[in-house]
C-alpha cells in the first residue's frame, strides 16, 4: 500500500533557500494574459521547476493580487518576476543578452515540442500568449523559434497554465536528462 506523504515529509525549500538555489536556465514570458488565476498557476509551475524569472508583459496583472495569490500559493514570494510593458522590446533585450526566445504557438514551420531540442549551455525564454489571441504575430516573428504542443482531439488549444506546465516540464527534462 502507498501512504500519502504529509507536507512536512516533502522536504521542500523555504523561500530564502529557494532564492539562493541555482535556477534552471529557463525564463517565462507571459504576454497579455488576462486571467489572474492562470498567472498564479504559472507562478506555481515556475516555483516547482526553479525557473529563473517570469516577465509579466502588457495587460498581464502583477502581484500582489488576491486572485493571483489564490492559485500561486506563495510562489509570488519565491519566484523572481518583473513587469514589462512591451514584449517586443524585452525580446530584443533578451536576444542581445544571448538568450534564445521561443514562442509557444501554433504556427507555420513550428517545431513540435517532442522534437524540439535545447542547447544545455544556453538560457531559453518561453513566451506564452493571450488566452484568446495567443502569442501575437509580431512576437512570433521576433522569436528565435516557435514550439507547438502536439494535440490530437477536437479542440484548438490548451489553457495557458496547462500549456506552461506541459512545456516547462518537457524543457526542464531536456535540460536535466536522465542518466
Amino acid at each position: 500500500m502507498n501512504r500519502k506523504l504529509e507536507n512536512s515529509e516533502l522536504e521542500r525549500l523555504d523561500v530564502e533557500t529557494f532564492k539562493q538555489t541555482e535556477k534552471s536556465p529557463i525564463i517565462l514570458i507571459l504576454d497579455n494574459i488576462r486571467s489572474l488565476n492562470n498567472i498564479g498557476s504559472v507562478f506555481r509551475t515556475a516555483d516547482a521547476f526553479l525557473i529563473q524569472k517570469i516577465y509579466l508583459c502588457g495587460i498581464t496583472a502583477t502581484p500582489p493580487h488576491k486572485d493571483i495569490r489564490k492559485t500561486a500559493l506563495g510562489a509570488t514570494e519565491s519566484v523572481d518576476w518583473e513587469y514589462r510593458k512591451d514584449t517586443l522590446e524585452l525580446i530584443g533585450e533578451l536576444k542581445q543578452a544571448g538568450i534564445r526566445t521561443v514562442a509557444v504557438e501554433q504556427a507555420e514551420n513550428a517545431t513540435m515540442l517532442n522534437e524540439f531540442t535545447v542547447n544545455t549551455k544556453e538560457t531559453i525564454a518561453l513566451i506564452f500568449g493571450n488566452e484568446v489571441k495567443g502569442v501575437s504575430q509580431e512576437v512570433v516573428s521576433a522569436s528565435d523559434a516557435v514550439v507547438e504542443i502536439p494535440q490530437f482531439g477536437t479542440k484548438h488549444s490548451l489553457n495557458i497554465s496547462v500549456s506552461a506546465g506541459v512545456v516547462v516540464w518537457d524543457i526542464w527534462n531536456k535540460f536535466h536528462p536522465k542518466n
